[in-house]
């Protein structure tokens, strides 16, 4: 089993973060303005809370008897404790012999005309504990992402922009900001992999990895670049903007189950609501990479619609051209238009840049490209 370095990232964003947030914060009170420490500190601790929530909720922590762990969690430092416990239990595997082990059957991506093969591999205790681990800090990192560093990155950038200078220490947030956001944009769409095709053995390869980096760099970069300059000139613009995304993206799964006639799965609970919310926040600012199916017990879809990316890329095109030509006619800091039409051109190419690549990685890139490529579409698949 490979190191869970992912693990490490995750958590290392999740610590860097949150520390440079606290301190920046605090820069902020000594200097009076209290309305950006309300919010850097807002868009700090509602995703750590969230991420604790979310690891005690995959690990099934309140169905077991660890009061000590849900402890660390009430003290924000469970990302840390889980970290350190995923590491232990990888240095200790191979020093005891497993007692129970279980058989688990994978298809191998199909190689020019040859059928997929099956295989089998055993899964020891503590390789399924590492899997657990893993699968719960992924969702952690999209959590994060969305729902706090995404945010936080389009306040600092907001504030940099009003005041015209970048000190080192907002500077430093911004920077760990957009790392924590692009990872979590990553995290979805290797998320998005593996549950499609929960049946196949699926390995990114540096290619694929590049061309997903490049792609949603661009993306979100352009996508928060575009809400700041709006924000700058038109304030009372962006909030209503992003809350009808927000509304829209939350309510789409919805309206999908209600069309259907379908009713929730039992046995979901709060789930869907705070699954359709988290779907909305990553919606805000770049495609989910995949969608919601609330009929569904696992609430994801197992299917692979390219309609989803074709009205999502299309509408928010139309938004982001809509909004940079707003803030064309009504920006006053510039006073060459001719270099104010130059930058909004710019963010509008580096967002249909980012589209480039995102083709480029379904058609020549994507680990399981010959699947859809030889099918057309995909069934849907067992539930991970």
């Amino acid at each position: 089993m490979k190191l869970p370095i992912s693990i490490f990232v995750s958590v290392s964003l999740f610590t860097a973060e949150t520390t440079a947030a606290l301190y920046l914060s605090f820069t902020y009170g000594s200097t009076g303005d209290r309305i950006y420490r309300g919010f850097t500190l807002l868009f700090t601790l509602l995703p750590s809370v969230l991420v604790q929530l979310t690891l005690t909720f995959i690990h099934r922590d309140l169905q077991k008897d660890r009061p000590f762990v849900l402890l660390l969690h009430i003290l924000q430092l469970g990302p840390i404790v889980r970290c350190l416990e995923a590491f232990y239990i990888y240095g200790s595997m191979g020093n005891v012999e497993e007692p129970y082990v279980s058989i688990i059957r994978k298809k191998r991506m199909p190689r020019g005309a040859a059928p997929s093969e099956e295989v089998e591999e055993e899964l020891g205790r503590a390789e399924g504990k590492i899997l657990t681990h893993r699968a719960a800090f992924a969702r952690a990192a999209v959590v994060q992402a969305f729902m706090g560093s995404a945010p936080q990155l389009t306040l600092q950038v907001y504030i940099s922009l009003l005041h015209r200078a970048v000190p080192i220490r907002r500077g430093t947030m911004m920077i760990v900001s957009m790392l924590s956001v692009v990872y979590g944009a990553l995290r979805c769409n290797i998320l998005a992999m593996k549950i499609k095709y929960d049946d196949y053995e699926v390995e990114v390869r540096p290619a694929a990895f590049l061309c997903m980096l490049v792609w949603r760099s661009l993306e979100i970069s352009a996508r928060v670049a575009v809400l700041v300059l709006v924000g700058s000139t038109l304030q009372l613009w962006v909030l209503p903007v992003v809350l009808a995304d927000l509304l829209a993206s939350s309510l789409h799964p919805w309206v999908g189950l209600w069309l259907s006639g379908a009713p929730l799965p039992v046995g979901t609970g709060a789930a869907p609501w705070l699954l359709t919310l988290l779907y909305g926040a990553v919606s805000v600012f770049c495609w989910p990479a995949t969608g919601l199916d609330l009929a569904h017990s696992g609430l994801i879809s197992r299917e692979e619609n390219w309609r989803h990316p074709v009205a999502y890329y299309a509408l928010h095109f139309a938004e982001n051209v809509t909004l940079v030509l707003l803030w064309l006619a009504f920006q006053t800091d510039i006073h060459q238009p001719l270099l104010a039409a130059l930058l909004g051109l710019q963010l509008l190419v580096g967002y249909a840049a980012s589209l480039i690549f995102m083709l480029v990685l379904y058609r020549f890139c994507h680990p399981c490209r010959k699947l859809y490529l030889s099918h057309g579409a995909c069934e849907p698949h067992s539930n991970p």
